[in-house]
């Protein structure tokens, strides 16, 4: 189960890099339409750290190598969900980050992001 779930985040992170990388302001955009939407948006960006976290965090509970990186991330993301869940006002906070002005933020997340994925590609791969 642990590779299956090293696939789906590989894949992931590398569709998910490359549209942060290739369409910064459509993702401003939506992180701005969910700031609009006040508590119940916090609760929308929440949701999709939740999803991706529990995922990883209830199938992926490996600790050595390269792997563990991915199993660092489950958690980070179910901490973030939980923040977004508990004190919205603090994630509107950071939702108030995005600005049309600064897009380049989601092309430097991007290629991190593509980079991860890559990471975890080679690490199924070899």
């Amino acid at each position: 189960m642990e590779t299956a779930i090293e696939r789906i985040a590989a894949l992931s992170f590398l569709i998910i890099g490359l549209s942060h990388a290739l369409q910064p302001r459509a993702w401003a955009s939506f992180f701005i339409m969910l700031r609009s939407r006040g508590e119940a948006g916090a609760f929308i960006t929440g949701l999709l750290s939740l999803t991706f976290g529990l995922l990883i965090v209830g199938f992926h509970n490996v600790w050595t190598g390269i792997p563990a990186v991915l199993t660092v991330i489950g958690w980070a993301q179910l901490v973030k969900a939980s923040r977004y869940f508990l004190f919205p006002q603090a994630g509107l906070r950071t939702l108030s980050w995005v600005r049309e002005d600064n897009t380049w933020i989601f092309v430097v997340s991007g290629v991190f992001s593509i980079a991860l994925g890559a990471l975890f590609g080679y690490d199924l791969l070899f």
